[in-house]
């Protein structure tokens, strides 16, 4: 029986953490993709244990591996499989899963790894991983939708093998950059891979609060591989706190949820999986059912077409917007974001991004626009473009499910488009047109539809992933396009369909068209409209929005339209403002060039340290606030402190001598054994950002290195990163030197598998939960108030 046939008809159990079983069989630490050569009889005893124990999909041992860190990756991948398959012997009922861990770099724009790098890396493993016999490809550990973006991209590309993605969960439920389990869902799903869940992070208890959003919403089987709960020391050893009984005893609750995949990560032995396997094994399978929601989603949440209309912003598109055209053209892409942000504050669901301009590279302007608008806000955008070609480029580095517009029901545009939505995932915007034009009647339009759908069907493609446009023409031409299109919409609701509009079409050549638009939109909602591209500043469109939905019952208690009413503008503001954003708006919205022109200015009428006290500490202010408040996330932060930077650097130069370098310092390390600086990376910026010198000793520190850039710097605030358990050990010696050496140094320690139990264990004298946690955290050891 093949892995994919498997999935649905018995339950499958993953093995359990590498790692750590490693260090407890040879007693030191040593990372554990090294082992396959230097100690492959231990790795072979391990793979039997977990077999033994009831598992029947061993993971090879290569989670660790690329060719950025081993020139010999593909000699440690060979061995890694041949070890898996010795162990597996003839038995045809156990499958080897090659192991895919994250790159331990962060992905651009936040990091210095592109995203076609990200694929290429993971693509060599996959290759190598499909020739040396593996049955499928699990990716696992991911925080970052972007990177596990890029290897499933890397899988499909370079395999034919079945795909299992994991990814690495906070204890509020979410990535590091920001995504929620249902964002991850749609993604993943859109980009048809065979397999989704959980694993690492923490025990099977945190999991259970999570995984019913992916039993409500995931038409795929779900994996739990959770640790054995947070980790100790004892005795200059990592020790897990929860036993094989209480693991077991919540894996029994999970598969008789429905979690169909179980098995474990850091810190579970063969005797967790023999226990869960004993608990479990005689719940019977569920198996997963087809959900039909359609979704798109960004890179921390997905948009749900269902109860409330969606709304699109129209506003990043040249046609009839000289000032966009004029942007475009010069490259001026802090304008085009800048209209992103504030069709976000006017409370857009979706944005539009149309860049065609005959006059321009639409491709690279197309893939360079969504990728800076994702870096400033979280909206998922709509991919608009005539050209197949335009329309790949952007949505392969797209990070989420994309809304694509358009396809139609000429052939052509299906056979060119449907291939994309099948490789990169995505919702498509069917258009009402064929070879034949646009048909008079809603039955001709609903024909189309149906023909549409048919060949979407022949792709894979499901009716849920296309939402249908019946295309309103301009009623100054055709008075019977309002009532066409209204009547398709019903007609297209009987039939199953989401639908969408272009709103303004229907004004076209009218005066005072904000009338008419928002007349025909209340009648459209009315008539069960789903979505609509509008201008999202308008006044009457917000007023026809709120009170149609609230009439049409889609507002519970009319509480949507209450808020609006008691804050509604009472006039419309359907332009941009003349000037750009203030120094402190610029920052916040995370526009350095913006925030450098703002700097500029606010010099002209204040000294360099009012500008600072008085425009850019109180930004960064806010800014953190809302990040520990999760309503604003990395990506965003990151570029805010970037803009902020940017600002300093302006008021750097105006600062009297003596004034312009901090001597605030702190020292930054990830430890011994670890490879992973994602994290340390990220505090580094932010740490920057506000001010400080930040002396970077990179990745795989040896402790008495972190004691010499102590005295070297005259520096005694250090912060410490380590994201593998088997590296905390390290962590622990690197405090002790500290403490014993320079008694003075304050530490203070961060990473995906440290807790404030776990930092004081180990005698460090602070623990940071995340970059803002960081700044604060040297705040308080220097003495400095903020906002």
């Amino acid at each position: 029986m093949d892995f994919r046939t498997a999935l649905y008809q018995k339950r499958l159990y993953f093995d359990g953490g590498y790692g750590t079983l490693f260090e407890e069989m040879s007693g030191v630490f040593l990372p554990s993709e090294q082992q396959n050569l230097r100690a492959p009889e231990m790795v072979l005893s391990a793979h039997r244990a977990y077999l033994a124990a009831g598992c029947n999909i061993l993971t090879a041992n290569t989670f660790g591996i690329n060719r950025d860190k081993y020139p010999a990756y593909r000699e440690m991948i060979a061995a890694a499989l041949s070890l898996a398959k010795e162990a597996r012997g003839t038995r045809e009922d156990v499958y080897i899963a090659y192991d895919l861990g994250p790159t331990g770099r962060m992905l651009a724009p936040m990091g210095d790894l592109a995203f076609e790098d990200a694929v290429a890396l993971f693509a060599a493993n996959v290759r190598e991983a499909a020739a040396c016999g593996a049955d499928l490809i699990l990716i696992e550990t991911m925080n970052d939708c972007s990177e596990t973006k890029a290897a499933v991209l890397a899988a499909k590309e370079n395999s034919d093998l079945p795909i299992v993605v994991t990814n690495a969960y906070d204890e509020g439920g979410k990535l590091m950059t920001g995504a929620d389990p249902l964002a991850m869902i749609v993604m993943l799903e859109g980009l048809g891979v065979d397999a989704i869940g959980m694993n690492c992070s923490f025990g099977p208890d945190a999991m259970l609060r999570l995984v019913d959003t992916f039993l409500t919403y995931s038409s795929l089987p779900i994996v739990t591989n959770p640790n054995a709960g947070l980790p100790a020391v004892r005795e200059g050893k990592t020790v897990y706190l929860i036993d094989p009984d209480e693991f077991a005893a919540d894996m029994r609750k999970l598969a008789e949820k429905g979690v169909a995949v179980l098995g474990g990560c850091c810190g579970t032995t063969p005797a967790y999986l023999a226990k869960t396997v004993e608990e479990t094994q005689n719940i019977p399978l569920t198996v997963p059912r087809k959900k039909q929601f359609t979704a798109v989603s960004s890179y921390t949440h997905a948009v749900l077409f269902a109860d409330r209309p969606v709304r699109i912003g129209e506003r990043i598109n040249p046609t009839g917007k000289p000032k966009l055209r004029e942007a475009l053209k010069t490259g001026n892409l802090e304008y085009i974001l800048n209209e992103g942000i504030r069709q976000a504050d006017a409370g857009a669901d979706i944005l539009d991004c149309n860049v065609g301009l005959p006059e321009i590279d639409e491709g690279e302007t197309m893939e360079r626009v969504v990728t800076a608008l994702q870096s400033v806000t979280d909206l998922p955008i709509q991919i608009d473009s005539p050209s197949p070609d335009v329309l790949a480029r952007a949505m392969r580095v797209y990070c989420g499910k994309p809304l694509v517009n358009s396809v139609n029901g000429k052939k052509e545009s299906m056979e060119a488009v449907f291939p994309l939505i099948r490789r990169y995932g995505g919702t498509v915007i069917a258009l009402t047109i064929d070879e034949e034009g646009i048909p008079d009647s809603a039955a001709g339009r609903f024909a189309i539809a149906e023909k549409i759908a048919a060949k979407a069907a022949e792709y894979g493609i499901e009716k849920k992933d296309l939402i249908v446009d019946p295309l309103c023409l301009a009623v100054s031409s055709d008075g019977e396009s309002g009532k066409t299109v209204l009547e398709s919409i019903r007609l297209l609701h009987e039939g199953g369909y989401k639908t969408s509009l272009g709103v303004s079409n229907i004004s076209f050549g009218l005066p005072q068209r904000d009338l008419v638009n928002s007349a025909f939109f209340s009648a459209a909602l009315l008539a069960g409209l789903d979505c609509a591209i509008l201008n999202p500043f308008s006044e009457p469109m917000k007023n026809a929005y709120f009170a149609a939905t609230a009439l049409s019952g889609k507002d519970s208690g009319c509480a949507a339209y209450i808020a609006y009413a008691a804050n509604a503008a009472p006039a419309p503001a359907t332009q941009a403002p003349s000037g750009g954003p203030s120094l402190r708006a610029a920052i916040e919205a995370g526009l350095s060039g913006e925030a450098r022109r703002g700097a500029i200015e606010a010099l002209k009428n204040a000294s360099p340290l009012q500008v600072i006290d008085s425009e850019i500490v109180p930004a960064l202010a806010a800014v953190g606030e809302q990040f520990e408040k999760k309503t604003l996330f990395l990506p965003q932060l990151l570029m805010s402190a970037e803009a902020a930077s940017a600002a300093f650097g302006v008021v750097r130069e105006k600062l009297p001598k003596g004034q312009s370098e901090s001597e605030r310092g702190v020292i930054l390390a990830t430890v011994r054994g670890d490879i992973h600086d994602i994290g340390k990376n990220i505090v580094k910026v932010l740490l920057e950002s506000y001010g400080y010198t930040v002396f970077d000793l990179g990745k795989n520190v040896e402790p008495a290195a972190v004691l010499d850039a102590v005295r070297r710097h005259h520096c005694r605030f250090v912060g410490l990163s380590a994201l593998m358990t088997t590296t905390v050990p390290a962590m622990e010696e690197t405090v002790r030197l500290l403490h014993e050496s320079e008694p003075e140094t304050r530490v203070m320690v961060g990473g995906a598998v440290l807790n404030p139990e776990y930092a004081a264990m180990i005698h460090a004298d602070a623990y940071a939960p995340d970059a803002m946690g960081a700044v604060h955290l040297a705040d308080e050891f220097y003495g400095v108030r903020r906002g």
